[in-house]
């Protein structure tokens, strides 16, 4: 999830831990990042007056220990932010599983798209607000409240949404879930923007952390560890001594749980927390509000300036090459009879690799040049999603009556191990170059506009591949005269004849090779480009409001 407010930010992403290119959703490959050097602007001439001694980092210290329950209420914040992200990337693999097509697939993608819209209605939250109440409470509360009714809503409705007589009811799945990511987004930038004076200046840093670890636990609960626990099959294997025919908890059950945690925590956070320091405290940061007409005219003149309108544009149509691999492979892997809950817990493995890639690969980026590494890795990850492909082809020869042997789990992992460096390589090196070019008086505003069109290039590539495998995809009828196979009502009329539909060719297969073209020529005649936007001048990227 791209940071989307216009606060101060961390660059961030929709955190998915066993990533799109296996779980199905198309989140993009964004990541949590460094805060933005426009953070620490505000108190920058006083942090420079004070030395660095021994003696203040010991201060620091006992900062961290006094700041502790704020420390602690942010990750806590940040955990229920990941519950509704992680429960909407699990109703893909669940859709999947009740043979749903894959234009409900992409019409419920629509889902994840507000962490890369929230640069629309960031301003209006970091400007509008009950001063009495608290800026950042204006917001949080009564956002956490609607999270916690639209759950217990959802635990009463959703077992019918999913199990109707004609399928589930994708539609208004979407329409739920949609809000619930909407609302999540909303709490984020403010969540964001409490954290800047919620914290010292000292310890301001810990609020980068607190994000990190909070909404990836928040993310692994409501994703990897409700679709283990919620799947019979694994309950029975791992956890069970009698099996039984359904999980530990269904998904109605968390639902009202975390529903409940929201209404609960959210009421002590209204009534014990004050967010209005007393003015004589020293240490805090402080915020500046700009206007809301003045903060979309400063994003529309960085827009309009040519360098970054090019940029954009190669941000948008970057990732077309990757959409089929990222968003498709996973939902065919489910398709193919890979237990949904087996391919979540991919990602317990995965983590340390992605804790470690962006410290290894932020060596090669520190440079002058850090688009280079995106040049270098786009070729490697486009032969991964063909790669991926074959992969969906072996899937159906490798099955057998108990399931998949432990070989297959291993190239599974080795291939989605390897995505993630060629995807961690390339994101990198965007943020990397995102961070050189802003212009440092207002790095807030001009990274969160960059980062947004990064994930925004991250997800119409995404939906628009799952929207096109059915119409590339062609069946016949065999065993019936006569029938076809080109819609559902067809389907049902050759299974009445005694007949069978029978896949000719899988669009997904089609996409694989089309994104594959397509991703070489753009990186043939746009990937130069982008490259040569490193020899641009500094000036060439500054601000006008800001030159001279």
């Amino acid at each position: 999830m791209e940071r989307s407010d216009t606060t101060p930010h961390r660059n961030g992403r929709q955190r998915r831990l066993a990533g799109s290119s296996l779980h199905g959703d198309n989140s993009g490959d964004t990541h949590r990042g460094e805060m933005s050097s426009s953070e620490a602007e505000d108190d920058g001439e006083s942090l420079i007056r004070r030395p660095v001694s021994e003696g203040r980092a010991h201060r620091a210290r006992l900062g961290v220990r006094g700041e502790l329950g704020n420390v602690l209420l942010l990750l806590f914040l940040y955990v229920l932010q990941g519950i509704p992200l992680g429960l909407a990337g699990s109703i893909p693999l669940i859709l999947q599983s009740k043979s749903v097509s894959y234009r409900d697939q992409a019409f419920f993608s629509f889902v994840f798209w507000p962490f890369s819209l929230k640069l629309l209605w960031a301003p209006l939250v970091d400007a509008l607000y009950c001063s009495r109440f608290g800026r950042r409470k204006s917001w949080l509360v009564p956002t956490q409240y609607l999270l916690g009714l639209f759950m217990l809503y959802l635990s009463m409705s959703v077992n019918s949404l999913l199990q109707s007589e004609g399928g589930p009811q994708v539609v208004m799945l979407t329409a739920v879930f949609f809000m619930l990511a909407f609302l999540a987004a909303t709490q984020d930038i403010a969540v964001d923007g409490w954290a800047l004076t919620m914290l010292s200046r000292e310890n301001v840093g810990y609020a980068s952390t607190c994000n990190s670890v909070g909404q990836t636990a928040g993310y692994f609960m409501g994703n990897v560890l409700f679709l283990a626990l919620e799947s019979a099959d694994f309950c029975n294997k791992y956890l069970r001594v009698e099996p039984k025919d359904t999980g530990i908890v269904t998904l109605s059950d968390f639902l009202f749980f975390w529903g409940v945690v929201f209404l609960v925590s959210t009421t002590l956070v209204a009534i014990i927390k004050r967010e209005n320091e007393p003015s004589g405290r020293r240490g805090r940061g402080h915020e500046e509000t700009q206007g809301v007409m003045e903060t979309y005219k400063l994003l529309f003149s960085i827009i309009k300036m040519p360098t970054v309108f090019t940029f954009c544009g190669l941000l948008l149509t970057a990732k077309m090459g990757f959409s089929a691999a990222d968003s498709v492979t996973g939902l065919k892997l489910v398709e193919a009879g890979v237990p949904k809950e087996q391919l979540a817990l991919l990602a317990v493995p995965m983590v340390p690799l992605q804790i470690l890639l962006p410290v290894v690969i932020s060596k090669y980026t520190a440079g002058p040049r850090p688009l280079d590494v995106f040049y270098k890795a786009f070729p490697f990850r486009l032969i991964i999603g063909l790669g991926y492909a074959l992969l969906v082809w072996w899937t159906p020869s490798v099955r057998h009556d108990g399931g998949f042997p432990l070989y297959y789990y291993a190239i599974v992992l080795l291939s989605y191990a390897v995505h993630q460096v060629a995807l961690y390589s390339m994101y990198v090196a965007c943020m990397a170059f995102h961070a050189k070019v802003s212009d440092p008086l207002i790095g807030g505003t001009y990274m969160t506009l960059l980062n947004t069109v990064t994930n925004l290039g991250g997800n119409w590539p995404s939906t628009v591949a799952l929207w096109l495998v059915d119409p590339l995809t062609s069946k016949e009828c065999r065993g019936a005269a006569a029938q076809s196979c080109g819609s559902p009502e067809e389907v049902g009329l050759c299974a009445s004849e005694g007949g069978a539909c029978v896949t000719t060719l899988d669009g997904y297969y089609v996409e694989s090779v089309v994104c594959v073209l397509i991703g070489l020529t753009w990186w043939v005649w746009l990937g130069k480009k982008m490259r040569r936007l490193q020899e641009e001048s500094p000036a060439a990227w500054r601000c006008p409001a800001n030159r001279g």
